[in-house]
């Protein structure tokens, strides 16, 4: 399936639109966010104070679905943890937040494990949206009947896969907060899913929603370009954990000597990352 791509960055309350953001009549427009870190408030500090907050994006998103029927709302991960909010809430409000945003599918991010995996599945039994997570065995986890490998969206007649994968935990995630569930190598994962979604599910574009980081990845433990280059059927990685800000997508040639677009939006919600595709 042939579609062309049009991709750029929105910060959050800015008082003009940009040329980009009111091009009308493609087929799906993709939002996205990563490593929002519990910033329900907008930032008091640092050279972003006055940006991000939850009541902003939600403000933004609400624009861009009455100007556009198609929208995919995707988060990348780690959207708990990092304010007292959390804290307080051990992540209810964000899911509660969420939910009113109408997100579609987020994966899950290291923090995510926080506070162990039954505290994550109780609050995530309250999500509209689904969880994504394929590299690992969940198998002897609460959350196996919860978190889901993939999903399928249809959007204006178009059927988009949507692949979830996780970084290796150890390091990052407590032994309690991780035992019982089973890290696999992301690439392998994905290639076999996206042959599936592509060729058994007939879908017309395949994301992967990951937290794996940008770059600075390994042959076990990939980044995003890694798992781009290694990648056959997919179409586009939106990812997070690095805290990384690409002004662009990143085009990286995958093993079919097809480009893969790559993204992240930094981190804290200051940004939302908007992709446009025409099929």
């Amino acid at each position: 399936m042939k579609h062309s791509i049009k991709y750029f960055k929105l910060i959050l309350l800015l008082l003009f639109v940009s040329a980009a953001s009111v091009i009308y009549g493609q087929d799906l427009v993709i939002l996205h966010t990563n490593d929002v870190h519990s910033n329900i408030e907008p930032l008091t500090s640092g050279r972003n104070a006055g940006f991000a907050g939850f009541q902003r994006r939600a403000n933004y998103i609400k624009t861009i679905r009455e100007s556009h029927p198609n929208v995919l709302l995707l988060d990348a991960g780690d959207y708990n943890q990092g304010t007292p909010y959390y804290t307080l809430f051990k992540g209810k409000m964000e899911v509660m937040l969420y939910n009113a945003m109408g997100y579609d599918a987020v994966s899950l991010g290291n923090h995510e494990f926080d506070d162990g995996q039954k505290a994550l599945a109780e609050r995530l039994k309250e999500a509209e949206y689904v969880t994504l997570c394929a590299n690992y065995d969940l198998s002897k986890s609460p959350l196996k009947d919860i978190v889901k490998p993939y999903t399928i969206i249809e959007r204006g007649g178009k059927k988009i896969g949507i692949i979830g994968v996780l970084l290796e935990l150890k390091g990052y995630v407590p032994e309690s907060a991780r035992a019982g569930i089973v890290y696999k190598n992301p690439v392998s994962i994905v290639n076999k899913l996206a042959k599936t979604l592509r060729k058994r599910d007939k879908c017309d574009l395949i994301i992967v929603l990951s937290h794996l980081g940008y770059d600075d990845g390994s042959k076990e433990n990939p980044s995003d370009l890694d798992l781009a280059a290694r990648s056959r059927n997919v179409d586009i990685i939106i990812g997070g954990h690095s805290h990384t800000f690409l002004e662009q997508p990143s085009i990286v040639n995958n093993l079919s000597g097809k480009g893969v677009i790559v993204n992240q939006t930094g981190a804290l919600g200051v940004y939302v990352g908007r992709i446009d595709i025409t099929f």
